[in-house]
């Protein structure tokens, strides 16, 4: 039988946002230098996702549809102003280095995707639960293309723990015994590592799908 979907998980990979959908890419690939890079601008999308779909799902049933579009719009750049503010205010260094694309996460179609096909149609509890899970799978992509990026190109991880977390909480960055290549941190490297994850993660659903039976592939062929 096909798995059920699950809205928890659905977002981590089935319906990934960017192995699956392709959507967030310039910030994906522009951002993940580092591990701490990727993971701070992951959690700034993902309470952007989350917030805004909480408030699109409870005023779904007021929105007329003629300027539902640009009430999500509004909603999500005014969700993003707050993230700016509050990440310049209480992580200024790490706002230095993230910059711009902080305010870019308003073109991130994934978060408008979200509010038009999810929040506006399904309850709050609902809604939050599936922009989480997409919100999830979209950083621990930021995260993992991250971290090859920094461990291949630069030769550490965890490096600058302490923009994200404070010195206090900070933790030391690992030096591996290699000096890194320079195309894994540039523009070239990004887009070589997103390749890799998302030829990954084809391999592993075909391999799921032959071992799942035929009656199975001809199911999700159908549905698909």
């Amino acid at each position: 039988m096909i798995e059920q979907y699950n809205p928890l998980t659905s977002g981590l990979w089935r319906e990934n946002p960017a192995l699956v959908q392709l959507l967030g890419l310039c910030p994906l690939l522009a951002i993940t230098t580092t591990l701490i890079n990727g993971l701070a601008l992951g959690i700034a999308t993902t309470c952007v996702i989350v917030a805004g779909n909480a408030i699109v799902s409870l005023l779904r049933n007021r929105l007329l549809p003629a300027i539902r579009i640009l009430v999500f719009v509004l909603i999500i750049a005014s969700l993003v102003t707050i993230v700016d503010l509050l990440s310049n205010a209480f992580f200024h260094e790490l706002h230095e280095v993230l910059g711009l694309f902080i305010p870019l996460i308003v073109t991130n179609c994934a978060i408008l995707a979200q509010a038009e096909t999810v929040a506006s149609r399904q309850p709050v509890p609902r809604s939050v639960l599936v922009g989480f899970s997409t919100g999830l799978g979209f950083t621990a992509v930021l995260v993992v293309l991250g971290a090859l990026r920094e461990i291949v190109g630069r030769g550490t991880l965890l490096a600058g723990s302490e923009l994200l977390v404070g010195p206090a909480l900070a933790v030391e960055t690992i030096q591996l015994p290699m000096s890194g290549l320079l195309v894994a941190a540039l523009p070239p490297g990004a887009f070589f590592g997103l390749a890799l994850l998302i030829a990954v993660k084809n391999f592993f659903d075909i391999r799921r799908t032959h071992a799942a039976g035929p009656s199975t592939e001809a199911e999700a062929s159908r549905i698909s």
